[in-house]
């Protein structure tokens, strides 16, 4: 097994920082929507995992079910951390393919 020459090895860590940089923009950029309970609780989340918006269905709270309404909105706001996730994951995954590293 050979190993990298210093030249080789500072060109990976500069196409590491290019697209670590690049996936922090499109992080910052990406918006996802989630929802629960039919629809009746949808939340908004940026790739930052800030909550940018929560929409609640009138007729939920009208029902005065306030337990509901809680647990309703925690599973929207999860399913939108999920969704962060998986986009996280999957730019990853796109950013080390691109490095060449030997044995990925």
């Amino acid at each position: 097994m050979g190993g990298f020459n210093p030249k080789q090895l500072q060109e990976m860590l500069s196409q590491a920082r290019q697209q670590a940089e690049t996936l922090q923009k499109k992080m910052q950029e990406t918006v996802v929507e989630a929802s629960a309970g039919g629809g009746s609780v949808t939340v908004k989340m940026n790739g930052q995992k800030q909550l940018l918006r929560v929409t609640i269905d009138p007729e939920l709270v009208k029902s005065g079910d306030v337990e509901m309404l809680e647990d309703l909105v925690t599973a929207a706001v999860n399913e939108g951390n999920r969704k962060i996730e998986e986009a996280m994951r999957s730019s990853m995954g796109g950013m080390l393919s691109g490095l060449n590293l030997p044995g990925m």
